[in-house]
């Protein structure tokens, strides 16, 4: 501990107050992490070469702040500001803000009961389904129908989420080598997914207000990629919503380039305005491929997606899945096409709880962290907040030290940088959500200048 507090001394005398500032950075900084335990008060004066009163006095001040704590037999030891991470709790689940995924709601659990005697029947068969189970492909044909997409059955393919989705989209419309087009920032599993594939990621960057149209025409026609990826539907990071004139120029633009178009529509349904209207799917005069998932939703733990294309396409796709998988579980497709028989009550539950926790993780932004800036979002389920500084990496990585997990914005770039934005979803309960942040504010204090060669990127997986 000697070592790590270093020139403590910043002149003049040494007083507590120096000493504990010290230790609270030290802390804050993950050097000693929560749960350290800490030499006694005569064994630290020795090793400084100071009185034992002037540690004892530091100790309290640390104390009054939460960052020490003692209790007679466990010794002291170092602690998290509120409900930090002690012997007595050392236990306690990081507060998770990389991953923007909320808990299942009551409908699924319903929906699990519903389907049990329909599962029983389902026993006696393989229980392989190329497709997916008939009544979910309807179902969700159905509600493409109702958001204004006439769809039919044989039009959807059912996969395990729309990561696989895409990853079959890849495998059937790419090559190594080939280039795709995505929007800069996007979702960090579509780069993912597209590096595996051996394709290159073509980066558009978005701008203030949405999309860059002009800029994604030029890089069709300039870089001539294989396959074109958006998320349209309050897009994951930044929650904009393209409107329906771009969706019609954006559809027209990758047809007359001949570049399929996938859209990412994970987040349609969580349009948080009220009332609530989903955008209308797009769709346009060349091939456009359209993903979808139940685990923003619904719940992740289904792990069950969708692709809607055309009849062919979704021949071709199902052809292309027997290198990855067989199938989907039949159990959770049976849940899913119940929860899909009447889907507004559930979705109406779920975006009137997204929509308070929005409203609460907005306010703890805005006081505890009043330099950040962000939009409020009409949907999806995060905020982008731009940071003061170039510091996102290492105000991710400062975080775990005091529990919090958080994806920074270099996560969302296909080639680095974004390094002055931070994604907060709110998928987490009011409560915890206000605690998270006000943990944040704490390590953004400590954590200045440029971003340090310590990143997140393959440490924290983001959903």
């Amino acid at each position: 501990m000697a070592r790590l507090l270093g020139g403590w001394q910043t002149g003049g005398r040494p007083g507590s107050a120096a000493l504990a500032g010290a230790l609270r950075l030290l802390v804050l900084d993950g050097r000693l992490p929560p749960g350290t335990a800490l030499p006694a008060e005569r064994e630290v004066a020795a090793a400084l070469g100071v009185s034992r009163t002037l540690v004892a006095a530091a100790w309290d001040v640390l104390r009054a702040e939460d960052l020490v704590r003692t209790r007679r037999g466990a010794g002291t030891w170092t602690a998290l500001p509120g409900p930090g991470r002690g012997p007595d709790d050392a236990g306690e689940q990081p507060l998770d803000l990389a991953r923007a995924a909320p808990a299942a709601p009551p409908a699924v659990a319903h929906a699990l009961d519903a389907v049990r005697g329909v599962f029983a029947a389902e026993l006696a068969g393989h229980g392989y389904h190329d497709y997916g189970l008939d009544v979910l492909r309807e179902r969700l044909a159905a509600r493409y129908t109702a958001r204004g997409l006439p769809t039919s059955a044989d039009q959807i393919l059912v996969t395990n989420g729309a990561h696989h989705a895409l990853a079959l989209v890849l495998r059937a419309f790419t090559g190594p080598g080939d280039r795709v087009l995505v929007e800069q920032p996007t979702y960090p599993n579509a780069i993912d997914a597209i590096t595996a594939a051996h394709a290159i990621p073509v980066a558009v960057p978005l701008l203030d207000d949405g999309w860059d149209l002009d800029g994604i025409a030029a890089a069709l026609r300039q870089a001539g990629p294989r396959l074109a990826y958006a998320i349209v539907d309050f897009h994951n990071p930044t929650g904009h919503l393209l409107d329906a004139d771009g969706r019609d120029r954006l559809a027209r633009l990758a047809a007359r380039a001949r570049t399929p178009l996938v859209v990412d529509e994970t987040l349609a349904e969580l349009d948080l305005r009220a009332p609530a209207r989903p955008p209308a799917p797009l769709s346009g005069p060349g091939t456009v491929i359209t993903i979808g998932s139940a685990g923003k939703s619904h719940w992740g733990g289904l792990r069950l997606g969708w692709v809607r294309a055309d009849a062919e396409v979704v021949r071709r796709l199902a052809a292309a899945r027997h290198a990855f998988d067989l199938g989907s579980p039949v159990l959770e497709q049976l849940v899913l096409a119940e929860l899909y028989a009447d889907p507004e009550p559930a979705l109406a539950h779920r975006r009137a709880e997204l929509a308070a926790q929005r409203d609460v993780l907005a306010a703890a932004v805005r006081e505890h962290c009043p330099d950040w800036a962000f939009r409020v979002p009409d949907g999806g389920l995060s905020l982008w907040c731009e940071l003061p500084g170039p510091i996102g990496s290492r105000l991710a990585v400062a975080a775990r030290a005091v529990g919090v997990r958080v994806a920074p914005g270099s996560r969302f770039s296909a080639h680095g940088g974004l390094e002055r934005w931070l994604r907060l979803p709110f998928t987490l309960p009011g409560d915890r959500l206000g605690e998270a942040v006000r943990r944040l504010s704490l390590v953004a204090a400590s954590v200045t200048g440029s971003p340090g060669s310590e990143g997140t990127d393959g440490l924290i997986p983001v959903a």
